[in-house]
């Protein structure tokens, strides 16, 4: 990770939300063999007395699966909106273009959990992406195909033991060059314009 102390959030708090924010996060890790596996997974993060955790599924059978039963330490890579930010924005354009992104990662020690478990994570995680009253929610779905859908899926919980971050938001640089890259990225796409967002909500912080 990109490790400098001046793209930290001070607030553990704020961090804690951006992965509730953005819970389709990269679960990495390494097989019997070394070798790296990954898969994408949709995230609950929940607190029991004082430990944090991430809760979700995958498929059984496959890589991840396999690799995650013979070493349990695990990654989960959550990311936000990300952009390239041009030097010719700076007042001096004569160094190095870079980027904006926000990024937390999550290591821990991943546990399989019981099958009779399983349609209870299935729920919380309905109830937690679709509106209360969605035909989609996991009361609604059958019996039969929730039998089907236990035997191809496990349920898994993350016991959490470190977290790292990088807000990176141009927070470095002098007050004239971050009004100006504000400004460019406010003019750009769906990214660049929610990291300016971002930017600019931090930025009396960055400037007091």
């Amino acid at each position: 990770m990109y490790n400098l102390p001046h793209y930290k959030e001070k607030d553990a708090a704020i961090v804690l939300e951006f992965i509730k924010e953005h819970p389709f996060a990269m679960l990495m890790g390494v097989d019997a063999e070394q070798r790296p596996v990954t898969t994408q997974v949709p995230f609950l993060f929940v607190e029991r007395e004082g430990q944090l955790y991430l809760r979700g599924h995958i498929m059984k059978g496959n890589d991840h699966h396999q690799a995650f039963s013979t070493n349990k330490n695990v990654l989960a890579v959550f990311t936000g909106p990300h952009c390239y930010v041009s030097a010719s924005w700076y007042t001096n354009p004569q160094q190095g273009s870079t980027w904006n992104y926000m990024t937390v990662q999550v290591r821990g020690e991943i546990t399989y959990l019981p099958e009779e478990e399983l349609p209870g994570l299935l729920n919380e995680l309905t109830s937690f992406f679709e509106k209360e009253n969605s035909l989609a929610s996991f009361k609604h779905i059958p019996d039969d195909y929730v039998t089907r859908m236990v035997k191809a899926i496990v349920a898994f919980e993350i016991k959490v033991t470190g977290i790292e971050h990088v807000f990176k938001l141009s927070q470095n640089r002098d007050q004239q060059s971050f009004e100006t890259i504000l400004e460019k990225l406010g003019a750009g796409d769906a990214d660049a314009r929610a990291v300016a967002e971002e930017m600019r909500k931090r930025k009396d912080q960055f400037f007091a």
